[in-house]
């Protein structure tokens, strides 16, 4: 699949699937090979689009700082490369973060949004901050990374319910990258622009009908920050599910009504 020359970085991205166009945004340190699983299921329903997020994967990493206008503007790009003009949007965790800024950018592009365990920052909460994991020793890493997965995840639950600690171990080797490497820096310039991400004051902006998805035991998103967006934006609805960070992948209940609202 193509790199192309946008926004002043060559970002590399991936469409595949028929149906309603759908404009994807990934997670922290996430890259389209990552997602894959996900991707492809997306593809049996959806036009779906992917990029790397510029600093990961296959895409440019630029010097920085990065802003959170940066990775809205390079997903601008690309739609106007692809010749779209509405679609609908999904973003997870930070690409839910992306998601905002660019749903608040450019409301009349987006026909329909789908946050998932994500927060708009500001008086609406923001996210645990990652970037302070990356300073942490590995014991104690995989202890913070053990809580903020999902808040009842004590060694006693994982040994319990061998199969969460695949959430645990996507956390906690989440930015593999070798110390002092390029793809390090990338990283960390993603984290720093999600340090400070807020669109709280602008999210009235939003006009398209938004799907607002949160897991009860999320200790990276907190319930309360998407109970927040499901205030503050104008036709939204919030939906509970029984997990955590990876509630679509812990409550089979969820990605059904994802799928459903979007394809509305």
């Amino acid at each position: 699949m193509p790199t192309q020359r946008l926004n002043g970085i060559d970002l590399y991205w991936e469409q595949a699937g028929e149906g309603p166009r759908l404009l994807m945004f990934n997670g922290s340190g996430s890259t389209i090979e990552r997602m894959r699983p996900l991707f492809d299921v997306l593809a049996t329903q959806f036009d779906v689009v992917l990029h790397d997020q510029r600093g990961l994967g296959r895409t440019e990493i630029p010097e920085g700082p990065y802003s959170m206008a940066d990775y809205a503007a390079d997903a601008t790009e690309l739609v106007d490369f692809l010749g779209w003009e509405t679609f609908n949007v999904i973003g997870i965790s930070f690409g839910g973060m992306v998601a905002q800024e660019f749903a608040v950018t450019a409301p009349e592009r987006v026909e329909r949004l789908a946050l998932l365990c994500t927060s708009p920052g500001g008086e609406g909460g923001s996210s645990y901050p990652l970037h302070k994991i990356r300073s942490m020793d590995a014991a104690e890493r995989a202890a913070v990374s053990m809580t903020i997965m999902d808040t009842r995840f004590t060694p006693e639950w994982l040994d319990e319910h061998p199969s969460d600690r695949l959430f645990v171990d996507g956390i906690s080797g989440q930015y593999g990258a070798k110390a002092g490497s390029e793809a390090e820096r990338g990283e960390i310039e993603q984290l720093n622009a999600r340090s400070v991400h807020d669109v709280w004051d602008r999210l009235d902006r939003i006009s398209a009908p938004t799907f607002i998805g949160a897991g009860r035991y999320d200790g990276i998103a907190p319930l309360s920050n998407s109970e927040a967006m499901a205030q503050r934006i104008p036709n939204s609805e919030l939906h509970v599910y029984e997990g955590g960070h990876g509630f679509f992948a812990q409550d089979a209940t969820a990605f059904p009504d994802i799928f459903s609202f979007l394809a509305s």
